[in-house]
């Protein structure tokens, strides 16, 4: 009998993403892509402040299909280079989980708020 395999830090949401999971499911938030195309969203996104090697992006996406976060997308379309690799998409569980750590980061920004702290000057 297989070992059962323990769900990923990801599907609790109770904790705060990594960076690099954050932008990953951000990225698919936006629709289905291939991988390279998705590195690029995050480098984007993230002002290149979360850095993906393919490694760690592909071992990153891996635990995110693991825990049904993220799926492989269907038949690729019939105009798309063969040379780009599959794509992904976010499933309804994978929006879940956005949408958890958008209420999380929200929930922070108002206890920062609700302190009144000013932000210093070129420091917003």
């Amino acid at each position: 009998m297989p070992a059962q395999r323990r769900a990923p830090e990801t599907t609790n949401t109770t904790k705060p993403l990594k960076p690099a999971v954050f932008h990953i499911l951000l990225a698919l938030a936006g629709g289905d892509n291939y991988g390279y195309a998705l590195m690029q969203s995050v480098r984007e996104a993230s002002d290149g402040h979360v850095p993906l090697s393919p490694g760690s992006f592909y071992r990153h996406l891996a635990t995110l299909m693991d825990a049904g976060l993220v799926v492989e997308a269907g038949p690729r379309r019939a105009a798309d280079d063969p040379r780009r690799g599959a794509y992904y998409h976010l499933t309804p569980r994978g929006h879940g989980v956005l949408a958890d750590e958008r209420r999380r980061l929200a929930a922070l920004i108002a206890a920062i708020d609700g302190l009144g702290i000013v932000p210093r000057r070129g420091h917003a």
